[in-house]
């Protein structure tokens, strides 16, 4: 297994958020794991993204040129990640914020509400949960179980309003994803 993920967007959407979590959550799982932010210098509403690389075997590199899978939050990172996937790779777009006039070719693409249910759930800035568990119910990358634990950990005690609210962002997502697939 070798999944090289990019998650990009605005600062302040959790992208990088996404990142440390799935890689957290890997390494506990006993993957070999890369993870590379970056962001603008004006942080919250400029450009974030990460490259996240996840292995059974030794990751030679950290950079990310061609993607298995892009999660992109809003319209500039779409433009600029969408051809960055391999073909028969995934792209996750946040249809809320993104229009897409031209899908790539030979790429699965799954258009996820992810601002726009958030919203429907009492805050925006679930957002990105909402991405990540239609990220992970079609990639399978963990157990819903495992990945509970691992938000729990990564959470820290004292977040149990945090840990119920990125639950049912997470569950919404992965729920919009199977939907999409069926």
């Amino acid at each position: 297994m070798k999944e090289r993920i990019i998650f990009a967007g605005f600062g302040g959407q959790g992208v990088l958020f996404m990142g440390k979590l799935l890689s957290f959550s890997m390494m506990h799982a006993g993957k070999n794991v890369t993870y590379i932010p970056s962001y603008g210098a004006e942080m919250r509403g400029g450009t974030a993204n990460c490259h996240v690389t996840i292995s059974d075997t030794i990751i030679a590199s950290p950079l990310i040129t061609l993607a298995t899978t892009a999660v992109v939050m809003n319209q500039p990172s779409y433009e600029k990640f969408r051809s960055r996937v391999v073909e028969g790779g995934h792209l996750f777009i946040n249809s809320s914020l993104i229009k897409m006039n031209t899908p790539p070719a030979n790429v699965k693409t799954l258009l996820i509400p992810a601002t726009e249910t958030a919203h429907k759930l009492g805050s925006v800035r679930l957002a990105n949960m909402v991405m990540f568990g239609a990220l992970n119910e079609v990639k399978k990358l963990m157990e819903p179980e495992f990945l509970f634990s691992q938000l729990s950990e990564f959470l820290g005690a004292g977040k149990s309003k945090l840990f119920s609210d990125n639950k049912t962002a997470i569950l919404e997502g992965a729920r919009i994803a199977k939907e999409l697939l069926s």
